[in-house]
């Protein structure tokens, strides 16, 4: 069934240089990088803040070395400094590729008070919704403000929604899930403790050792939830800070699926729930463990990847390809958790051969963030073009973030020489990251050949032109009824 709506004016909430759909860290990087260089950025959050994992889901961990030495700066360490004394290294630094944990609530306002200082209009409690596109390009979107529907245009509009929302809304072809059943990776509920005795704990390693088999056993046989089980073990023989989060209660499912993310929500909350009582009654030193806090969404690690100029593939992840498209480096494996849910990842297999070598990095590609059928529309964080291996090494949060300084840099150099994104010199891209204190080495000096991954007939804006593509019961919008207001 459908519902046909009537077209109505849309008054119009913002015009800027600029929209980011989605505050993340890899939305919060783009507008950032957009805004220092000249550009008027709006930024959209549909949590009441922004952080996205970082800050409502508890994921508190960044990943900076390739085991050797760091190479992600840029806007990370800029945000590392502004933590101060709520972010600490981990133990081993800089010889883990897992180089901090932080305090979700102290990332928070360090988020906040770099997009204050960096002059980006902040609009949280707000979802993007429908992709305005008129002639192969993308104007803005629209949302459902709490005084009705409005529509926020840009020149450029960066989609940092995590599932690719408005790039699938305008029609860019997109990937989801592994080959052979669609499935995407797991997700998991993150929580933290308080009330722990950690002395008491490790005071007793057999005990830990007794009360991990029980969990197994009784997992066999149907009677306990999924675990993870290198994480479990960790936890019960080294107890962790009440500001660290628990990575380790795992579900799958569909992502895009709102009831069955209703459903998978419950399920990993109850799951949580089961796991903490069963400690506190068998494991010495948990007698009094409460739950402090859980993650307030999910850790989704994948749902669509827009297809892009490039596509990131584990061989690229592994052999450390490089890339003259550079705009930043990556060196974390190829870390899948079980599309099935059952706990296990590739992390904890730690095979050589899923990574690149001690002390090598790949290439992050600003061609895997473009497209071919929309110029002014790119997209940021794990729904950039990857396949399913590709993306479970590029999505952690600093390697968002380098998509994220990247993109936005790209769009504000473009747009300041009337260009698009795709056709901004790489070099004069890659300089100027450089002196934002991006890390950017071993850059191939060979051309950038984005035109030979083009069809000529998918940006031929005469074969959009007079279309608008718009989602869900939306109306079709002519330009004529817009009414271009400013607040």
């Amino acid at each position: 069934m459908n519902i046909v709506l009537p077209a109505r004016k849309i008054p119009v909430l913002t015009e800027t240089d600029v929209v980011v759909c989605g505050g993340g860290p890899a939305g919060i990087a783009a507008a950032v990088g957009a805004a220092r260089h000249g550009a008027r950025v709006t930024l959209l959050e549909r949590w009441p803040s922004v952080g996205g994992q970082a800050t409502n889901a508890l994921v508190n961990i960044w990943h900076t070395s390739d085991r050797v030495r760091p190479v992600i700066f840029g806007l990370v360490q800029e945000l590392i400094e502004r933590c101060g004394e709520g972010i600490w290294r981990l133990p081993g630094y800089p010889s883990s590729p897992e180089t901090h944990e932080f305090d979700p609530g102290q990332m928070r306002l360090a988020m906040e008070s770099l997009l204050k200082d960096a002059g980006v209009r902040v609009l949280c409690h707000l979802a993007a919704g429908e992709a305005l596109v008129e002639e192969g390009r993308i104007r803005g979107v629209l949302a459902d403000t709490k005084t009705g529907r409005k529509a926020l245009l840009g020149r450029v509009v960066i989609d940092a929604t995590g599932d690719g929302h408005i790039a699938a809304g305008a029609g860019l072809p997109f990937d989801f899930g592994r080959p052979g059943d669609g499935r995407v990776q797991g997700m998991t509920m993150m929580f933290r403790l308080c009330g722990l005795d950690p002395a008491k704990a490790l005071a007793c390693p057999a005990e830990a050792d007794r009360v991990f088999r029980l969990m197994q056993e009784l997992r066999y046989k149907g009677a306990f939830p999924p675990f993870m089980d290198y994480a479990a073990r960790s936890y019960l023989r080294s107890p962790r800070p009440h500001t660290v989060s628990y990575n380790m209660c795992p579900v799958a499912g569909n992502p895009l699926d709102e009831e069955e993310l209703t459903a998978l929500s419950m399920q990993a909350r109850r799951q949580v729930a089961d796991t903490v009582a069963l400690w506190r009654r068998e494991m010495p030193g948990f007698e009094r463990a409460e739950i402090e806090q859980m993650g307030f969404e999910l850790g989704v690690r994948e749902s669509r990847r827009v297809r892009g100029l490039k596509t990131l593939t584990a061989e690229m992840v592994i052999k450390a390809v490089k890339q003259p498209d550079a705009i930043g480096h990556g060196f974390w494996m190829v870390d899948i958790h079980d599309p099935k849910g059952s706990g296990h990842t590739t992390w904890a297999d730690r095979k050589a051969d899923s990574m690149p070598p001690v002390g090598e990095s790949y290439h992050i590609p600003l061609g895997m963030c473009l497209n071919a059928r929309i110029p002014n529309l790119a997209v940021v964080g794990r729904c950039a073009s990857a396949t399913h291996e590709g993306i479970a090494s590029c999505r952690l949060q600093t390697h968002c973030m380098v998509m994220g300084q990247g993109v936005g840099t790209a769009a504000a150099l473009a747009l300041s020489a009337d260009m698009d994104m795709a056709c901004v010199d790489p070099a004069a891209l890659q300089a100027t990251l450089k002196s934002d204190g991006v890390y950017l080495e071993d850059v191939p000096a060979k051309p950038v050949r984005y035109r030979q991954n083009l069809d000529a007939s998918l940006i031929n804006a005469k074969a959009h032109s007079g279309t608008r593509i718009a989602t869900g019961l939306a109306p079709t919008l002519p330009p004529s009824t817009m009414s271009r207001q400013r607040m």
